[in-house]
């Protein structure tokens, strides 16, 4: 313990006085619950050396491990829901939460969302603190996930309208017709079933409602990979080749909607870089 306090002194974020020990205020800065936290920071950039560790060994053999790359990261696990949270709560809430009609529509009929692949919960408390008549179910294959969700939801009073289950969204389990299914920066995840997924969606969805897709939106060319704020997307995308995936254009998306014959809805943020593509069941 005392080398690990040693070397936080020694890079500025513990200070000392009168031999006790402290955090200083770029300390403070990686709490979790900080507001405007840089802990993703310091998550990503222990992520990132692994990645570009594994990236460099599958280069030669071809391998594609999979999803459990993430999960076998122990000292990670618990921090990547609060990761994303803190990456993503925001600019969800002033981008993307009032920019949607389709939240406001399902409030007003009391209607249930369901989230596949929900992390720490953060999605579906978001959106029922601000609507009070929604309900959700968020489903995550990673227990420590759903403990954090179960937890974070009874803390901030939204447990009586949302509940969490283990769950594995390749199999997309949904007991109860939903008004709104949700996939954040998941679908890429599932996109070899694609065919069966968006039959799901459409199966499981009552008449009129919507499935909301949120993903990075890659671009149609090359090029467009040396703008400043794709760089991180062109990295990201090696973590998501060496688990089997890959980013999508918004434009792969809206065309599995149209085959299952669904309306769609396209909206670009952050510069293009990001998409949500609503696809209603009509």
């Amino acid at each position: 313990m005392h080398r690990w306090c040693d070397a936080a002194f020694a890079f500025g974020l513990l200070d000392e006085n009168n031999g006790e020990l402290s955090l200083s205020d770029l300390g403070r800065a990686f709490v979790p619950e900080t507001p405007n936290t840089v802990m993703p920071f310091a998550v990503q950039s222990v992520l990132s050396a692994r990645i570009a560790e594994m990236a460099a060994t599958f280069m030669k053999t071809g391998e594609r491990p999979g999803e459990k790359i993430l999960a076998e990261s122990k000292s990670i696990l618990p921090l990547f829901g609060p990761m994303l949270e803190a990456m993503y709560g925001r600019f969800f809430e002033e981008q993307i939460l009032l920019d949607l009609p389709v939240y406001k529509e399902t409030d007003k009929k009391g209607g249930l969302v369901v989230d596949l692949g929900c992390g720490n919960g953060w999605y579906l408390r978001k959106i029922a603190a601000l609507f009070p008549r929604t309900r959700g179910i968020g489903i995550d294959a990673i227990e420590e996930n759903i403990s954090q969700a179960r937890k974070l939801a009874q803390r901030e009073g939204l447990a009586d309208r949302l509940t969490f289950r283990v769950d594995d969204i390749h199999q997309r389990t949904l007991n109860k017709p939903s008004d709104l299914i949700a996939m954040n920066r998941a679908l890429h995840h599932v996109w070899d079933e694609r065919e069966a997924v968006f039959q799901s969606f459409k199966k499981s969805l009552r008449s009129g409602g919507s499935a909301v897709i949120w993903e990075p939106n890659w671009p149609k060319n090359r090029s467009e990979l040396r703008n400043p704020g794709r760089l991180s997307m062109a990295f990201q995308n090696l973590a998501e080749y060496i688990q089997g995936n890959r980013f999508l254009r918004a434009e792969e998306i809206e065309a599995e909607f149209h085959r299952v014959g669904m309306e769609t809805d396209v909206r670009l943020f952050a510069d293009g870089n990001e998409a949500v593509i609503v696809g209603r069941k009509i």
